[in-house]
Order: C-alpha cells, then sequence, then structure tokens
C-alpha cells in the first residue's frame, strides 16, 4: 500500500511518527500552515513557521524516505486577530517557493466578516499564482459554513477542480460532491470522521475526487488514520486498485495541478539540510 496523506501537521509529530508512517507506506504528504494552538502576535513568528515548513521540515520528513510538501496561508482563527492580517502581504512571497502545492488552509472558524476578507484575499492569490486551495470547513455549524465556503469560492471565480473542501461528513458530503469541489476527510480517533464511516461514503459517493488524510497535530489524533482506512476498504471489498485510487493518486492528482509535487524516491538518511534548502539524493530510476 502507498500511501500520500495530503492533510498532517507534522510539525507537531516525532520522528518516531515519521519512522511508523514509512513502515506503513507513507511515501508523500502535505503539510498545510495551521494554527499552532498559541496565538502569535506578529508577523514574524508567522514568517519563522513558513520557513520552517519549506525548509527544516522538509529536510526532518527526507531522512525516513518521506516527501514533505506544504501549503501556505493566514489560517482562518487568526485572520481574527488584528495583529496578524498583515501575513496576507507576505504571503506571495512565500506562494512562488518550490514545494509550496496549494493555498491553505484557508475559510471560517467562526464565521466572522474578518475570515471572510482574508478567504477572499487568498482565493484571489491562488488565482494569481495557479495554485490548488485547501479550504478548513468550521468545526461549528458546519453545514452553514460550508455552504458559504462553496459561495465565496464560487463568486471568486476560482475553478472548483481546484479546490478541497476538508473536514467533511455525512451532513456536508453531498452539497461539495455536487459543486464539482474536491472532497476531504479528516480521519480521527473520536471526532471528525472515522475510517468505518469513511468507507461508507466512498460506498455512496465512489472514490472520484475524493482525499483522505489523517490531520494529525497536537490534539488527539493518529498519524497512521490513512493506512487504516486503506486497511478498512479492503476488508469491506474494495479492491487494491480502488485503495491506491483513494490514498495515492487521489492527492497526485489534486496537488499535481501545481505542477510543484516531488515524488522521486528519497533513498532514507540522503539529505543535507542547510538553511531553507534541501538537497536531494533521488535516484534517476526512482518509478512512483
Amino acid at each position: 500500500m502507498r500511501i500520500f496523506d495530503p492533510h498532517i501537521h507534522m510539525t507537531s509529530r516525532t520522528t518516531a511518527d515519521y519512522e511508523a508512517m514509512y513502515d506503513a507506506g507513507v511515501r508523500a504528504l502535505v503539510e498545510p500552515a495551521f494554527w499552532l494552538g498559541q496565538p502569535r502576535t506578529n508577523v514574524g513568528s508567522f514568517t519563522d513557521y513558513f520557513d520552517g515548513l519549506i525548509g527544516w521540515e522538509r529536510f526532518r520528513a527526507a531522512q525516513f524516505g518521506i516527501r514533505h510538501h506544504c501549503t501556505i496561508a493566514l489560517n482562518p482563527k487568526e485572520a481574527n486577530d488584528p495583529r496578524c492580517t498583515e501575513v496576507l502581504d507576505v504571503l506571495p512571497r512565500y506562494l512562488a517557493k518550490d514545494g509550496v502545492v496549494a493555498v491553505g488552509e484557508v475559510g471560517y472558524d467562526s464565521m466572522t466578516e474578518a475570515e471572510e476578507h482574508a478567504f477572499a484575499r487568498q482565493l484571489e492569490l491562488a488565482k494569481e499564482f495557479a495554485l490548488p486551495v485547501l479550504v478548513h470547513t468550521p468545526h461549528r455549524d458546519k453545514l452553514a459554513g460550508t455552504r458559504r465556503t462553496l459561495d465565496v469560492v464560487k463568486e471568486s471565480g476560482v475553478p472548483p477542480e481546484h479546490v478541497v473542501v476538508d473536514h467533511l461528513n455525512e451532513v456536508t458530503v453531498g452539497m461539495v460532491a455536487e459543486s464539482g469541489c474536491w472532497m476531504g476527510f479528516s480521519i480521527y480517533p473520536d471526532t471528525k470522521m472515522d475510517e468505518h464511516r469513511m468507507v461508507r461514503i466512498l460506498r455512496e459517493f465512489g472514490t472520484d475526487r475524493v482525499l483522505v488524510n489523517s490531520a494529525a497535530d497536537w490534539g488527539k489524533s493518529d498519524p497512521l488514520k490513512t493506512y487504516r482506512t486503506g486497511v478498512a476498504m479492503l476488508a469491506s471489498g474494495f479492491g487494491e486498485s480502488d485503495v491506491d485510487t483513494v490514498l495515492w493518486g487521489n492527492p497526485v492528482s489534486f496537488y499535481g495541478q501545481s505542477g510543484r509535487l516531488m515524488l522521486d524516491e528519497v533513498p532514507a538518511g540522503e539529505s543535507t539540510f542547510e538553511g531553507n534548502s534541501v538537497l536531494r539524493g533521488a535516484r534517476p530510476d526512482a518509478v512512483v
């Protein structure tokens, strides 16, 4: 089983997690910029974080044979803090970087005017840089938040096939499927979605335009939930090709729209970190 986790916050995880993920078949991932749990108070704290995503974390993943990509954005929660709104002005220099494969996480947390302004502005940046968009749907009043999300995406002119609407559930998946956007599901131990519910959704809606992620962050989460979803799919009668579509082919198709995916094999231990650059020791004959 080969796995591309399309949404996982490795900054919050350990090297033991990287080892376990590699052993389970993870060979590539995308780490979205998000709220770290502690409010940031100035733009500099964001730029330091972004530098870590495009530099240090990519190197750390490569040490375990995993290709690391990221998305960059001002996240919805911190879009409400006036001390952080200047982050929107520094995003262009990061959205031009190698390994940045989408704008995200954007969207809503509390459905405020400030969140909507940041959301709309970042959709404009996605068009400017020809990047896909990763959208966070709110944990509260998710139905209304998802409906408004789809309205804002439509108003922006960003093609729906360039947008993944994440953290969906049984209540919200139908409207996203009808919109033409990609459908994202975060598989968690206790909240959001579990692997068995995910299998039922796949039976109803099929495997097209579906991204399954672990989202594993600083809360109770499991970086192997993508693998466990694949096992649950096989146990329920899905074929190996279906599992490969969901866990590898779909993330490659969605993020491949950026033109920046790096999927050649990284032999563990053959990367060198120098500041914000990663010198990758990939074999020329590597097969994906």
